[in-house]
C-alpha cells in the first residue's frame, strides 16, 4: 500500500480564519449627544448614550455629467478633435452615501469573534504532516504565545484602521470596545484613535494592553471572546462617507445604463464588507523585506498589496509564507522570530495552502 511522502506538504491543507468580523453598519448622529455632564458640569463620555440606536446611513443614486479627464492617445490630441470630444457629455450613474444635514458624526459598528485553535488545520489529508505541523505550532506557542500578534490586532482596533477612507480628515475619532464574559460585568475600553500611531505598534497604552490580553486568551482558546466595536467619527454635517464598493461581475452584454459605482448595504444601512475589516485588522506585517519606512501591510502569503501592484514577499528571496512554512515544518529550519510571527499570523488569517498534485 502506498504511503504518504513525509517530506512533502499535504495536498489538501486548509485553515479556518480565527479573527471573524461581521459586516460594519453605518449610522449617523450628533457628536454632542455622546456626552453627559458630571457633577462639576463637565462633559463626560457616556457609554449608555453611545449604545443608543442612531438612524441608518442610506445609499442613494446620483446622476452626474462628467468631463473627459483621462490620458489621451497621441491621435486624440489634435485641438479640434479634443474640443469636439469635450462637448460630448460623460453621463454617469453612481451610488453615494452621506450623513444627513443635521448630523456631523458617523457611527460604524461591528462585532469580532476571536477563535481558538490557531494553527490547527480544518482539512489535512496527510496524518504525518499534521503531526509535524502541530508540533511546530506547539513549539511556537510555548516560546512566544500569541502576545505579539494579539497586541498588533488590538492596536488596529484601537486606532480605527478598519475605517479605511472614513478615517482620513476626521476631526475626532473615538473607538468604544466592549467584551462581555458570562457571569461578569462587561469590560469597556475607550480609545482616541487619532492619538495612536498609524505606521507602527509602539503604543504602551494600559487599556490597549488589557484588550490585547483578551484577544490573546481568545486565540489561545482559554476563553470565549466576542468584541463589540463601535467607532464614532466626527466629520461634519452632511459630509460624504465611504461604504464598501461592490464588484459587479455579471454586467450583461451591454454597459449602457449601468451604474459606474455600486455601494454595499445591509438592509437600509450602508456598510463595510467583513472581508475588508479583516484585511485592516491583519495589517500587522512589518517583517517583510524592505519594510523600513514603508509601514505595515496586510498578512498575505506573498505580501501582496494590490493598490501598489507589488508582492513584497518574493519566493526567490525565501520570504514568502510557503517557503518559510515548508522549511520550518518539513526541514526543521525555524525562521527568525519575526518570520515565525508572520507564519502564525497567516495561519490565523486562514486559507487553502495545500500542494498541487
Amino acid at each position: 500500500m502506498a504511503t504518504a511522502d513525509t517530506n512533502k506538504t499535504a495536498s489538501v491543507l486548509a485553515f479556518e480564519r480565527k479573527l471573524d468580523p461581521s459586516d460594519a453598519l453605518f449610522s449617523a448622529g450628533k457628536w454632542e449627544s455622546l456626552f453627559s455632564q458630571d457633577k462639576e458640569g463637565k462633559n463626560q463620555w457616556d457609554p449608555n448614550k453611545a449604545a443608543t440606536e442612531w438612524p441608518a446611513v442610506t445609499i442613494r443614486e446620483k446622476s452626474i455629467r462628467g468631463t473627459i479627464s483621462n490620458r489621451l492617445e497621441s491621435s486624440q490630441q489634435n485641438p479640434a478633435k479634443l474640443d469636439a470630444d469635450i462637448q460630448k457629455p460623460n453621463l454617469q450613474r453612481v451610488d453615494v452615501a452621506t450623513l444627513p444635514n443635521d448630523a456631523d458624526t458617523l457611527k460604524v459598528r461591528f462585532t469580532l469573534r476571536v477563535l481558538g485553535g490557531a494553527g490547527q488545520p480544518s482539512a489535512c489529508n496527510n496524518a504525518e504532516y499534521r503531526q509535524k505541523l502541530q508540533a511546530t505550532v506547539d513549539g511556537y506557542i510555548r516560546a512566544h504565545g500569541f502576545r505579539e500578534l494579539a497586541r498588533r490586532y488590538a492596536h488596529n482596533l484601537a486606532n480605527a484602521r478598519f475605517l479605511w477612507r472614513n478615517r482620513v480628515g476626521a476631526e475626532m475619532i473615538s473607538v468604544q470596545i466592549q467584551h462581555r464574559e458570562q457571569g461578569k460585568d462587561a469590560n469597556y475600553w475607550l480609545f482616541d484613535a487619532t492619538s495612536l500611531p498609524w505606521q507602527d505598534f509602539s503604543s504602551e497604552n494600559p487599556q490597549l494592553q488589557q484588550l490585547a490580553t483578551v484577544i490573546e486568551e481568545g486565540l489561545a482558546g482559554k476563553s470565549y471572546v466576542l468584541l463589540d466595536i463601535t467607532a464614532f467619527v466626527r466629520i461634519g454635517d452632511g459630509q460624504e462617507v465611504f461604504p464598501s464598493q461592490e464588484l459587479i461581475l455579471d454586467k450583461g452584454d451591454s454597459k449602457k445604463g449601468q451604474k459606474s459605482k455600486t455601494l454595499y448595504s445591509v438592509g437600509d444601512h450602508a456598510a463595510i464588507h467583513s472581508q475588508k475589516l479583516g484585511n485592516a485588522l491583519r495589517t500587522i506585517d512589518t517583517w517583510y523585506p524592505g519594510a523600513a519606512g514603508q509601514g505595515p501591510i496586510a498578512v498575505e502569503p506573498y505580501g501582496s498589496v494590490t493598490s501598489e501592484g507589488k508582492a513584497w514577499r518574493q519566493p526567490r528571496e525565501k520570504a514568502d509564507f510557503y517557503t518559510l512554512l515548508d522549511n520550518w515544518v518539513l526541514k526543521g529550519q525555524a525562521p527568525d522570530t519575526d518570520q515565525q510571527h508572520f507564519v502564525m499570523a497567516t495561519l490565523i488569517r486562514g486559507g487553502v495552502f495545500g500542494e498541487k498534485e
